[in-house]
């Protein structure tokens, strides 16, 4: 958030007194995170917790300094910064507008990115380990409908699984796999399209004066408008949320293909122990509890406001609370993906896949989930390996990209 109003700030426009924008970076710099109660904005500029954020530069207010939470005096005064003043202009320059928001949401997309990369990783373990045809990938597929994103993924997923047996000629099980593998092109690739548009509306902000009044020092004017109003930024994200939720779901039905003789060719529930032991079964519950608490967070939020300050305000964008439900999905991503990563390994282990016959992407994933979780012979608590493996993603030992480079 302080990087977020100073970087909107420096574009000009704020009329704020340079010592005041100096201030901000100052506390910035020194690491003086103000406190901020995460409720309170709706989307038609950050008011109130922009309010909180610019109270420790008066002393006022509560912010956290090397791990304690201090009233805003002492924590300047511990930090060796002294209290501002505020001149004309200063008090509306440093709240109005969306750093709260842009802040969060640039966090959440960090976050996001790198669990729907774990996605794709767990992907191309599960094409190994259901042996998948693997033609849904060639480029001459890509090309006859180059919607957005799916080239990417489609050479993302073929970088996975260069040096795979799969590309063989005759090496996959059937002409025609299910949706959920068939069409990992089109669904990924529509979430990446989300994420890169919720990416640039996120750089847009940053770069941006959404000042009101918009102060123009060289006609020595100053005026309003509704550049603090943020609806492309609210949309962008409820896209996302709705596209990570479709990725979400592919996740589940992938795994319950894994478990199903019918499809699979595997033992029922990846055991090989018969129908007295459970395998994966009891897993699909927390697939689909996982699935149920996404599906409902892309629910729309950007529809629902009301008039506020006597029907001035009579539309928001919801931006902050878009943002937030966002970055509920993310935990619960990676979850999948770790659930995905174990029921894979466990389809190799069953099949007999020597992981030297596996692409390069899937021999490094398989390698991950079993340093973590041994293969699953004798029925056990799988909650621990799930953990485990959703740990490793988190701290990025997963060999995944940043898909927000460009």
């Amino acid at each position: 958030m302080l990087f977020a109003r100073a970087a909107g700030m420096a574009v000009g426009g704020s009329g704020v007194s340079p010592a005041v924008l100096d201030a901000l970076i100052s506390l910035l710099n020194a690491r003086v995170h103000p406190s901020v109660p995460s409720k309170g904005s709706i989307g038609t500029a950050d008011l109130a917790p922009l309010s909180h954020l610019a109270l420790p530069l008066l002393g006022q207010g509560f912010a956290e300094y090397e791990g304690e939470l201090l009233p805003g005096t002492e924590a300047l005064a511990r930090a060796r910064l002294p209290p501002v003043a505020l001149a004309a202009k200063d008090g509306i320059a440093l709240i109005s507008a969306n750093a709260a928001t842009i802040g969060h949401a640039a966090l959440v997309l960090h976050d996001v990115a790198a669990a729907f990369d774990a996605l794709n990783v767990a992907v191309a373990l599960t094409f190994e380990g259901f042996r998948a045809n693997l033609s849904p990938l060639d480029r001459r597929v890509q090309a006859a409908r180059p919607a957005p994103g799916q080239s990417e993924i489609a050479a993302r997923l073929t970088a996975l699984l260069s040096g795979s047996d799969l590309w063989r000629p005759q090496a996959a099980r059937r002409v025609q796999d299910p949706i959920s593998l068939r069409c990992v092109t089109q669904v990924h690739g529509t979430a990446l399209a989300s994420l890169l548009n919720a990416h640039a509306h996120v750089e847009l902000e940053l770069n941006s004066a959404a000042e009101s009044p918009l102060v123009l020092p060289d006609s020595n004017e100053m005026l309003s408008n509704g550049n603090f109003h943020i609806p492309g930024l609210a949309i962008a994200f409820d896209t996302l949320g709705l596209a990570l939720a479709q990725t979400a779901f592919l996740c589940v039905v992938r795994c319950q293909k894994l478990f199903s003789p019918t499809f699979s060719g595997l033992p029922l529930q990846l055991t090989t122990r018969g129908p007295e032991h459970s395998g994966f079964a009891t897993i699909q519950k927390t697939l689909m509890a996982l699935y149920n608490e996404i599906r409902h967070a892309a629910n729309p939020a950007s529809l629902d406001s009301v008039p506020v300050s006597e029907a001035i305000e009579d539309h928001a964008s919801m931006a902050a609370n878009v943002v937030a439900k966002t970055a509920a999905m993310a935990p619960n991503l990676r979850y999948l993906a770790a659930i995905e990563l174990l029921s894979a390994a466990q389809a190799v282990d069953v099949r007999g896949l020597a992981p030297e016959a596996m692409g390069q992407g899937p021999q490094a994933a398989y390698a991950l989930v079993r340093e973590t979780a041994p293969v699953l012979d004798e029925d056990r608590p799988l909650g621990p390996d799930i953990e485990a493996v959703e740990a490793a993603i988190r701290a990025s030992h997963l060999a995944t990209i940043d898909l927000l480079a460009r």
